[in-house]
């Protein structure tokens, strides 16, 4: 793990700080984990327009005193970096205003990362700190039909988005997880053709199925508006799939990397900065 916690442009408007408090927890998969949380603190979250929307959740570092109750933007004026707490950013699968809840999906690698060893820990009654939420896309509703491609990490934001879709949208959904055990519902139009690639014990961010099925897929006609995230070596290949071979106009795609093999957060954060970062 990075023993720096990331820089952020962010702010106490830009990204307000949310409590909640873990209300259950449920097994979706062998390798995902999904937190319902709620409570009081659910008064402050500032629901926005988009469908793909993302917050930072708040671990504290071991070992280092914070100030109770925990205020990540106090933290950060007066505490040096190397002593902020981590955070790691994750989608909002759904929110439910009547209910005063919200879901969490977190993928599990056994005792891999900082999120997930705690999302599969979790218990009701444990708090959840984190700010946001943000984002940044909607469907086109100018769009003949729809492509989304993207891996475990991807899932719950695809997910969310197939669901809002309008009953006659028509596309292709490529999920990319380990196995049959790992594909779950969704309730996708029928008009969209979700295909579920498993990797079989491929480990994931090794695999070209995402890919070569985006490459290699019967387009429908007219035009296109893609949603492609995962991790980043996968969406640099399909940067070169998309406006290369395909000559997409980058008003038609949503093209992000959520993680890089090999990277924590922090790192890939960091890196995205850099050459071997940008997509």
């Amino acid at each position: 793990m990075s023993t720096v916690p990331a820089a952020t442009s962010a702010s106490r408007k830009s990204r307000p700080q949310i409590d909640l408090t873990v209300i259950r927890r449920e097994q979706l998969s062998p390798h995902m984990v999904r937190i319902v949380a709620g409570g009081d603190g659910f008064s402050d979250f500032i629901n926005n327009d988009f469908v793909d929307r993302y917050i930072k959740i708040v671990f504290p570092q071991p070992g280092v005193d914070y100030a109770q109750p925990l205020n990540l933007w106090t933290i950060r004026e007066t505490m040096p970096r190397a002593q902020w707490p981590f955070t790691r950013t994750y989608t909002v699968r759904w929110v439910d205003a009547a209910a005063r809840e919200l879901a969490i999906d977190f993928v599990i690698h056994g005792d891999e990362g900082l999120a997930g060893p705690w999302a599969a820990a979790a218990q009701p009654g444990d708090a959840i700190t984190f700010t946001g939420p943000g984002g940044a896309y909607n469907p086109s509703p100018d769009a003949d039909w729809y492509l989304f491609a993207g891996d475990e990490a991807a899932l719950p934001a695809i997910a969310a988005i197939l669901e809002t879709l309008p009953p006659d949208a028509r596309g292709l959904a490529f999920l990319e997880v380990d196995s049959d055990a790992d594909i779950q519902p969704i309730a996708a139009p029928t008009g969209i053709q979700v295909s579920w690639l498993r990797r079989n014990g491929v480990p994931a961010g090794d695999s070209d199925l995402l890919v070569s099925a985006v490459a290699d897929a019967q387009w429908p006609d007219g035009r296109v508006d893609v949603f492609a995230h995962g991790e980043r070596g996968y969406m640099k290949a399909l940067r070169d799939v998309l406006f290369v071979q395909r000559g997409l106009e980058r008003s038609q795609v949503s093209l992000s990397g959520y993680w890089a093999k090999g990277r924590v957060e922090d790192d890939f954060q960091a890196e995205k900065k850099l050459p071997v970062g940008k997509i």
